[in-house]
């Protein structure tokens, strides 16, 4: 994946009031620190597949929970949480299914959030 594009966008989400207050609490860390940066991709990966990359989602806007699970914080912090989110901050279109490139950068721009999330944190505990 592009990280230059990678960092372009969590620089431009990072100016945003609201994409910018999520976080990762201390229990989301410790859950990522326990299954590993591998278990917590191949979770993105699933939660992608199932809620976004559909055409239409019945429930867009509602299906991705605020806390829970690390994935589910970056996705609100990433602006990939629904396909208006998408839209809106990626210029991914709404109704159609995601391609797998689509899906990719979704989850390589989840995960560089996440990861950036726990360098930030390391040393807070």
């Amino acid at each position: 994946m592009n990280n230059s594009l990678i960092n372009e966008k969590l620089n431009a989400l990072s100016k945003s009031k609201f994409r910018s207050s999520k976080h990762l609490t201390k229990k989301e860390i410790l859950y990522t620190k326990e299954k590993g940066l591998d278990t917590i991709k191949k979770h993105a990966y699933d939660f992608i597949n199932a809620r976004l990359k559909p055409a239409i989602i019945k429930n867009d806007g509602k299906q991705t929970p605020w806390h829970g699970h690390p994935v589910f914080v970056s996705e609100h912090a990433t602006a990939t949480c629904c396909r208006s989110c998408l839209y809106k901050w990626h210029h991914i279109p709404k109704n159609r299914e995601l391609t797998k490139e689509e899906v990719d950068f979704i989850v390589s721009l989840i995960m560089a959030w996440i990861e950036k999330e726990i360098n930030n944190t390391n040393n807070s505990f």
